[in-house]
């Protein structure tokens, strides 16, 4: 009979769910409470305090019990009519479904098509704003950092755009995979609506969902005409405003938040971002040192969160991440949609240090000579060179 068991932990290098925390496990182990008592009020106070810090924000943070695409949905639902104009921009498959939630909602999409290797271009936004001078458009959405391609769309630049074009759009962004992972300031730059989610840089499981909201986007709430109920603001902040939620919120994973918000602060979100920025570069440098081809094209929108790899034409990125799992336990992302079986995802996110990184790359270049994808040795020796350095 063959062994099934393999030894030492899995790594889990997708890009999110990304590990979580012996510290944030223990936490969510404690016994569930009541959310209507006054020990889930000191709870829910200090949570919705100490989480707007990791948004930039000084403004409101509505955390639902729901994954991302839940917070998507209350975005826009939250700050928009039937009928009213959007500008999105396809960056990726991550992209492509929230342009198709916002289309099954009722809004009219402007959606600039996109090869999946850039972010969401500045200068288009300053130049679609421009030609709108009825302002039909009501709202820009951008994905921060795009999953499925390791590409991060400037954020800043699309927003000094549209000031440039003088146009009153909100501004709505994806942080799903970004959130507390790359440097993101919603206050600083004047965002309307930070979409999250807690299973990426937040290191918990799936099943909270953020919106980050400005003052604009909580006064466009009074005027927007889409039907929602789950997904309310007015609701949400009246029963917040007392550290209590409307409805039964997802306390054990509240438990691990909290904890999570310390471990960010502990470590400091500069110390964070700088040590998520550092595994990028060295990530790449790997990838580069291989003679494979980084997805990204633009090095300005590379991601510290992931690097999305593209294998040699006649090598299919699913068997090849395949064998990787078979022989290495190492699970790594697969190509979504467009990408299917071209590339493979390195997750380089959360809870993730140097000798984290050198496993996981190890696992890629020993999976490269399994499967026999014509490469170059010395990735990983590249990526240890370049973290010795910083």
């Amino acid at each position: 009979m063959q062994n099934s068991y393999q030894a030492g932990r899995h790594f889990l290098q997708i890009p999110g769910p990304s590990n979580v925390p012996d510290r944030i496990l223990r936490a969510m182990a404690k016994p569930t409470i009541s959310h209507r008592d006054p020990e889930f009020q000191r709870l829910g106070r200090d949570i919705l305090d100490r989480i707007r810090p990791v948004f930039k924000t000084e403004q409101p943070v509505i955390i639902y019990p729901s994954s991302g695409t839940g917070a998507w949905e209350a975005a826009l639902t939250n700050t928009l009519s039937a009928g009213d104009r959007v500008l999105m921009f396809e960056t990726g498959h991550f992209s492509m479904l929230w342009e198709k939630m916002a289309r099954k909602i009722g809004l009219d999409v402007d959606y600039v098509a996109g090869d999946w290797r850039h972010g969401a271009d500045p200068d288009v936004v300053e130049a679609k704003l421009a030609e709108d001078r009825a302002h039909k458009i009501k709202a820009v959405c951008v994905v921060h950092n795009e999953t499925s391609t390791g590409v991060a769309s400037r954020v800043a630049e699309v927003r000094q755009a549209m000031d440039h074009a003088r146009h009153p759009a909100l501004l709505l962004v994806d942080t799903i995979s970004s959130l507390a992972s790359l440097d993101y300031r919603h206050d600083e730059w004047g965002v309307d609506v930070t979409v999250g989610c807690s299973q990426k840089g937040l290191m918990l499981p799936p099943g909270l969902g953020f919106n980050a909201i400005s003052q604009k986007a909580l006064a466009a709430s009074k005027k927007a005409g889409l039907m929602h109920s789950y997904w309310n603001w007015e609701d949400m902040l009246a029963s917040n405003k007392t550290g209590f939620f409307p409805y039964t919120p997802a306390t054990n994973l509240l438990y691990g938040l909290k904890e999570a918000i310390d471990m960010l602060l502990e470590e400091g979100l500069e110390n964070v971002f700088t040590r998520h920025a550092r595994h990028g570069e060295a990530t790449r440098r790997a990838v580069r040192a291989w003679g494979l081809e980084i997805q990204c094209l633009d090095e300005r929108e590379y991601s510290g969160v992931l690097t999305a790899v593209r294998l040699p034409d006649g090598h299919n990125a699913d068997a090849f991440r395949k064998v990787v799992l078979e022989h290495f336990n190492m699970s790594l992302g697969n190509g979504l949609s467009k990408l299917q079986g071209k590339v493979f995802r390195i997750g380089h996110l959360g809870d993730f240090n140097d000798l984290t990184l050198m496993g996981t790359l190890a696992g890629v270049e020993m999976g490269l000579v399994v499967a026999r994808v014509p490469h170059t040795k010395g990735g990983a020796q590249a990526a240890l060179d370049h973290l010795a350095k910083a």
